[in-house]
């Protein structure tokens, strides 16, 4: 019995294509007929593959584009591969290498694995086992970049915190927002969110990527704030072999790492000066030189920065570099606080309740009336994590500590009028004054605004 794709014509997708849909592959061999064997064999199922008939042409190539693997003749005319290989390694090149040769001495493996070659094909090869040494050395190379990934991961502070792809809450506010991810997600275009701390800015970048053509590509989250500054160089760009005391052997950065996705930089304000020349760098250029390369290394990367602080300010004040402001901010999204999603804040602390508890093997704790109350009288400063700080401190305790979040006594209660008053001039001040913005934040028309703004004579 067939499936319905089958039964439709639809061929199910080939497994060895969905392994290598995302390799680029540079083929160097001064044999026309055996290049042509090489790109027509892996060109239906590789993202991208460029051919060169000498080590001069495959050089200047590599200066234009980046690869994750190269398949490479031995014997050819001016330099060996293996030659050509060892000097790619020493200027800081970092690939998975096939060596094709047609002479299986051991002297030459030996050689060829000190150069850095990964694999070995012997000619005459046939295509599957082309295919097969591009499909282990595509592995490999995912592996050292996701070994690299995760101890990034594992070095942040939050490592404990579940990482979302997807925007919770179905406010108005929060509803602008999505559209605006989606609207922008396949652009290349730098993006800028502005937010204040906790409303989530890091989730919107993962929902961004999510979002666009890069989504299987690696999301690298940076946070400028505790990567120390003599360290962020080498952290993002890498470094060679040697390139100083203690260096025994290359190291791929995180600009490489994420190759083809999107790089987070979270708290783009405290980026230190020096950094910030280097980043000014990297988005003018779109490549990079690791620490004792030397050459630059060419990078496909989306950039989306983040921010509690008003980058305007910061460079008025000195501390943000003016030229970097505006590659950053070409395109800004504003989150807004929680205070201004009160139709969110029940849904958010049920997902946290559910969440925590599992996470922490306790039961759930009813959110009864009185809680509800306590909850949407809050104004969450700290905003969603500050809310969930106070479900998982609730949990903990087993039971919810309300004295925190304010009295509710009469005196508290501000008339009806003058709490859509300070509602809505405090949208107006969020969103710089543009009413639109505000009353997209609202879930009110702009007509709305206006004549609310003309009766207090504003």
């Amino acid at each position: 019995m067939q499936d319905g794709d089958e039964a439709a014509g639809v061929q199910p997708p080939d497994p060895l294509t969905e392994q290598l849909r995302n390799a680029a592959v540079l083929v160097i061999d001064d044999e026309p007929g055996m290049r042509n064997f090489l790109v027509k064999t892996l060109r239906p199922h590789c993202r991208k593959v460029v051919e060169a008939a000498d080590a001069e042409t495959a050089s200047e190539i590599l200066a234009q584009m980046r690869f994750d693997i190269v398949l490479l003749d031995n014997r050819m005319p001016g330099l060996s591969g293996i030659e050509w290989l060892g000097q790619q390694r020493q200027r800081g090149w970092q690939f998975e290498a096939i060596m094709i040769t047609a002479f299986a001495d051991l002297e030459t493996a030996i050689e060829a694995m000190r150069a850095g070659a990964a694999d070995f094909l012997l000619k005459p090869c046939r295509s599957n086992q082309v295919l097969n040494a591009v499909r282990r050395s595509m592995e490999l190379a995912l592996l050292r970049r996701e070994n690299l990934l995760l101890k990034h991961e594992l070095n942040r502070a939050d490592v404990g915190r579940f990482r979302r792809s997807e925007l919770l809450g179905q406010s108005p506010a929060i509803e602008a927002v999505r559209q605006q991810l989606h609207r922008l997600a396949k652009l290349p275009t730098p993006v800028l969110i502005h937010g204040e701390s906790g409303t989530g800015k890091e989730v919107a970048a993962r929902v961004l990527h999510a979002a666009s053509d890069r989504k299987s590509r690696p999301f690298v989250p940076i946070n400028c704030s505790t990567i120390p500054a003599d360290l962020l160089e080498m952290e993002l760009f890498g470094h060679t072999r040697g390139a100083f005391a203690g260096a025994d052997q290359r190291r791929e950065g995180l600009f490489v790492s994420a190759e083809g996705g999107t790089v987070f930089f979270d708290e783009i304000a405290e980026l230190p000066k020096p950094a910030q020349a280097a980043l000014l760098r990297v988005l003018e250029d779109q490549t990079i030189r690791p620490v004792g390369s030397e050459r630059e290394v060419p990078l496909d990367l989306r950039f989306v920065f983040a921010t509690s602080k008003q980058l305007a300010a910061e460079v008025d004040a000195g501390r943000f570099r003016d030229d970097l402001f505006f590659r950053v901010n070409v395109l800004e999204i504003q989150m807004p606080p929680l205070r201004l999603r009160e139709s969110d804040i029940l849904d958010l602390a049920k997902m946290f309740m559910t969440e925590i508890a599992t996470a922490l093997g306790l039961e759930p704790l009813e959110i009864d009336s009185t809680v509800r109350a306590a909850l949407l009288r809050h104004d969450w400063p700290g905003n969603i994590r500050e809310l969930r700080n106070f479900i998982e401190r609730s949990l903990i305790f087993g039971r919810f500590p309300l004295d925190t979040l304010g009295d509710a006594g009469p005196n508290s209660i501000e008339p009806l009028d003058a709490v859509e008053r300070r509602h809505i001039l405090h949208a107006l001040d969020l969103a710089g004054g543009n009413r639109t913005r505000a009353a997209e934040w609202l879930g009110i028309s702009r007509k709305t605004i206006d004549r609310k703004c003309a009766s207090w004579g504003i």
